[in-house]
This record gives C-alpha cells, sequence and structure tokens, in this order.
C-alpha cells in the first residue's frame, strides 16, 4: 500500500504533516518520496550548455543561475501584446546551445464557435508558433508561424541523435469537428520547419479525434509517439525518417484516462511516463463524460484525480506497475518533467499545480 502524505516547504527545510491538518492549504496529497518546493515554476524547464536553468513565462524567459532559487526575466517578444504563450507549450536547449519554444499564440484565438448542430466550429484558429534564442534566452529572434488552424496543445520537443528537433502540435479538422496530431522538425536549429503527415483517425466532438502527443526517440534510431484519446488507451505512431512521416498508427495496450501523457529518457537511460490512469487506483470503473458528437463521438473516461509514473528498461515494450505520486480532489494533468541532474526530476502541471522533486532511485529496484 502507498503512504501519502503532504509536505509544506519552509526555508530549506522541508516538513512533513498529516495530510487532513493542511487540506485547506495544499489540495494535493504527495507521495512520501515527493517534496514540494514552495514558488517552483511551472515549466518546461532545460538547462543550457553554461548550466543556467530555463522556463518561459506568457511572454517572458526566465533564468535561474542558482537552481531555480531566484529568476531573471527576459521579453521574448517585440512587441506588446502580440503574442501570449499557452500553458501547453514545448522548450529545448540543443545540442548546439540554441533555444526553441514552440507555443500556440493566445492573442490570435478566434472564433471558437462549437455548434452542436454540426459538430464543428468552422472557423476557429489558434496558430502555432517556434520562435529561437541565440543567446542563452536573453534576446529572442522574431517568432515563425507554421500554421493557423486550431492548435489544440503543444506538448512535448526532442532531439534525435542526428541533431534534428521535433515538436508535436495539433490541427483542428472539420466536418465534423475533431483533432489530429501533426509534429515539425528542423535539422538547422530552427532557421527553417518541415511539418509531417497529419496523423488522422477521425472522431466526432472537440475533445475527439488524436490529441496531445508526446515524442522521445528510441535507441534504434525511430522516434515514438504516444497520443492521447478518448478510447481508453494511448495510440501511438513511429517516424524512421526525423520525424517527417509517421507510420504504425495504432492503438496500445497502456490504459489511460484522456489526459495528456509525457514520456522522457532519464540518464540512466531509462523511460519515464507521467499520466493519468484509466481508473482510480484500484477501481475498475468511472464516470463517463462525453459522447453524443460534442464532447467526443464515444463516452470516455476522463479521471483526473490522480498522477502516476512507470518506468520502462526496454524503451517502452514493457513497463513497471504505475505508481500514484499525487492525489487531488480535483483535476491534476498535463505534466512536465525535467532531470535537473542524474537520478533528480522536477515533476510540474498546469492543471492542479503540483510541484515536486523526487528521486529516480525511490521508485524503481
Amino acid at each position: 500500500m502507498l503512504i501519502f502524505s503532504a509536505s509544506l516547504f519552509l526555508g530549506d527545510q522541508f516538513y512533513l504533516r498529516d495530510w487532513s491538518e493542511i487540506i485547506q492549504t495544499n489540495p494535493i496529497s504527495y507521495h512520501e518520496k515527493l517534496e514540494s518546493p514552495e514558488d517552483m515554476k511551472m515549466g518546461p524547464f532545460v538547462r543550457t550548455p553554461d548550466g543556467r536553468i530555463v522556463t518561459v513565462g506568457e511572454t517572458d524567459c526566465l533564468i535561474s543561475a542558482n537552481e531555480g532559487k531566484t529568476w531573471e526575466s527576459y521579453p521574448i517578444f517585440k512587441y506588446e501584446n502580440a503574442y501570449k504563450i499557452r500553458p501547453e507549450r514545448a522548450l529545448i536547449s540543443t545540442k548546439e546551445g540554441t533555444l526553441i519554444l514552440a507555443f500556440a499564440n493566445d492573442v490570435e484565438r478566434r472564433n471558437w464557435d462549437w455548434q452542436e448542430d454540426i459538430h464543428d466550429s468552422p472557423d476557429a484558429t489558434l496558430p502555432t508558433y517556434a520562435v529561437r534564442s541565440l543567446d542563452g534566452g536573453k534576446t529572442w529572434e522574431a517568432p515563425r508561424k507554421l500554421h493557423d488552424e486550431w492548435t489544440g496543445a503543444i506538448r512535448d520537443i526532442t532531439q534525435t541523435e542526428n541533431g534534428t528537433v521535433i515538436f508535436t502540435s495539433m490541427m483542428m479538422r472539420h466536418n465534423p469537428g475533431h483533432h489530429t496530431v501533426v509534429t515539425y522538425a528542423t535539422s538547422d536549429e530552427g532557421e527553417t520547419w518541415k511539418r509531417s503527415n497529419v496523423i488522422d483517425y477521425g472522431g466526432v466532438g472537440h475533445h475527439s479525434g488524436l490529441i496531445e502527443a508526446t515524442i522521445e526517440p528510441l535507441k534504434d534510431g525511430r522516434v515514438w509517439m504516444l497520443i492521447r484519446t478518448v478510447w481508453g488507451v494511448f495510440w501511438e505512431a513511429f517516424s524512421s525518417d526525423e520525424g517527417l512521416t509517421w507510420e504504425n498508427i495504432a492503438a496500445t495496450e497502456i490504459k489511460a484516462s484522456t489526459a495528456p501523457g509525457l514520456v522522457k529518457r532519464l540518464a540512466s537511460g531509462r523511460l519515464i511516463l507521467v499520466y493519468n490512469q484509466l481508473y482510480p487506483e484500484g477501481e475498475t470503473t468511472y464516470r463517463l463524460s462525453g459522447g453524443k458528437g460534442q464532447w467526443s463521438e464515444v463516452p470516455a473516461v476522463n479521471h483526473r484525480k490522480e498522477l502516476s509514473i512507470r518506468f520502462s528498461e526496454d524503451d517502452g515494450k514493457s513497463w513497471t506497475d504505475p505508481i500514484v505520486v499525487a492525489r487531488t480532489e480535483r483535476d491534476i494533468s498535463y505534466p512536465y518533467l525535467f532531470e535537473k541532474e542524474p537520478g533528480v526530476i522536477w515533476l510540474t502541471t498546469w492543471r492542479g499545480e503540483l510541484r515536486a522533486v523526487f528521486s529516480e532511485k525511490d521508485f524503481v529496484d
């Protein structure tokens, strides 16, 4: 049985208390092996070649020279009120030291008007952009718009052994409305971008289709994609050409709620997956959402009251049993992972505002 405690950060020490004592001040119940620092940023986080940690906010780049204790802020955009970075974003520091940020621009969000009679929002737009910095985040070039179609979310970015940077985005499709996944790849540090094939497996509804993918290079040279769906499991796809085409698209055996997961390779070589399981731990049912072609064409499980992690030693062919690392009475989802140093992991979420630090060794044999 897992033991949970709540943590409250004061000064340089963590004080553990019984959960019931501070439920009013901290609505998240953390696994006993997690610590919850006060004032941790949401992320995503990267480390630059000079050792600084970088993240972003709605319009600024935040840089820390002391492991996240304090931050210096630098504007990303030249013009005020022209761009606003959505919480679902992706950031990388490449092998060459270039910072690349992929984001959807909330300022250009237009015409969301879901019409139940046609199961669609025909003119919705929410563009995808990429922007880069060549000096560690202090100055940024002009953003590059990659498409105008409604971008449900941008979730992940990675770099292959060959140096290609790939990030996942989305495009809403119409007649009827549903979501699809697309990636963009650059082999010149974000100067130019190539779009992949659009991964479209249908669906009906403003939360249906293939959604919010995470990607990670495999040891055999392919790139693996794990995709949120309303169908009770993650779906997957593979690319053998640096993210330009995606093939072998199919359902996996990883049961999951309709919420995004995140896969990252750790310094140990293991893959870690953080996600919302299909059902609460120990249960086999959960209330259903959607159906009738509005939220989705089929009723779906949208359980987000627990966040879990699991590990793979064989590039995702098999996984350890899931471990619930946080619980709440509300939504806790949209995770970010950052390995601050080998084996030490920052875990944060947008929804639910989880902020945690844990050690890999505490969860693997």
